[in-house]
C-alpha cells in the first residue's frame, strides 16, 4: 500500500500527455499488486494464494519496468527513481518469501 501511495505522488508531476499513457499504466499496476495479493488470500485456498502471489509479482515487474521508462523519458529524477525502485525490490523479496513459505506448507500437506 505504501508504494501504491508512492506511485500516485511520483507521477503527479508527469507530463499532461501522459496522463492516459504511462501515468495510468505505472498506476495500474501498483494497485494491481496490494489488490492481487487481498484477493488470493481471500480465496481461502493455498494453491489460488500463491497463484495470486504470482500474479501481483508480475504487476511488480511491470511497475519496475515502467518506472525505469518514466526515468529514461526523465519524468523522474533518479533519487525517485532509487527509492521506488528499493521499495518495490523489498516488496519483491516479501512475495518471493511467502510464495516459497506457502509452497513447502503445501507440499507437507500432501
Amino acid at each position: 500500500m505504501e508504494l501504491v501511495t508512492q506511485i500516485y505522488k511520483e507521477t503527479e508531476c508527469f507530463p499532461d500527455s501522459e496522463k492516459f499513457g504511462l501515468t495510468n499504466q505505472i498506476r495500474r499496476a501498483s494497485v494491481s499488486i496490494p489488490s492481487n495479493i487481498a484477493e488470493g488470500f481471500g480465496r481461502n485456498s493455498l494453491n489460488e494464494f500463491i497463484r495470486f502471489l504470482n500474479i501481483a509479482r508480475d504487476s511488480l515487474f511491470e511497475m519496475q519496468t515502467q518506472i525505469e521508462i518514466a526515468q529514461n523519458l526523465s519524468f523522474l529524477e533518479s533519487e525517485k527513481f532509487q527509492a521506488l525502485m528499493a521499495t518495490s525490490v523489498e516488496i519483491e523479496k516479501l512475495i518471493n518469501g511467502l510464495i516459497n513459505s506457502l509452497k513447502v506448507k503445501l507440499d507437507t500437506k500432501h
